[in-house]
């Protein structure tokens, strides 16, 4: 398993841009697919973003299509999530996660960050 520690949350207002980033452990990185998930209060996690180990597939949960893009840096042991023209409904716990493929299926994934909090004002 991987560990990983996200950072780059905050508050912002609506329109605004974020970046996150989640640093991950070990010198494997590279072999681990990487997904972005949220969880707003009071509803259940939902997947957000995925990228592959080499960087060459990545999805996106239609709500954030063209606002979000999803990247990596092996070299450094990093994901990155920027959030453009963000939304209130955006605001959640965002956390990454590690597993063997870019899905958006949150069994598929095994280990797992602290989350991060990202509140958009109106």
């Amino acid at each position: 398993q991987v560990q990983l520690v996200e950072s780059g949350g905050g508050l912002v207002q609506a329109g605004g841009s974020l970046r996150l980033s989640c640093a991950g452990s070990g010198r494997t990185f590279s072999a681990y697919a990487m997904g972005w998930f949220r969880q707003a209060p009071g509803k259940e996690r939902e997947f957000v973003a995925a990228i592959s180990g080499s960087a060459t597939i990545t999805h996106y949960a239609d709500s954030v299509k063209g606002r979000f893009t999803i990247s990596r840096d092996n070299a450094k042991n990093t994901v990155y999530l920027q959030m453009n023209s963000l939304k209130p409904e955006d605001t959640a716990v965002y956390s990454c996660a590690a597993g063997l493929s870019a899905d958006t299926i949150i069994k598929y994934y095994n280990s797992w960050g602290q989350g991060t909090q990202v509140t958009v004002s109106s």
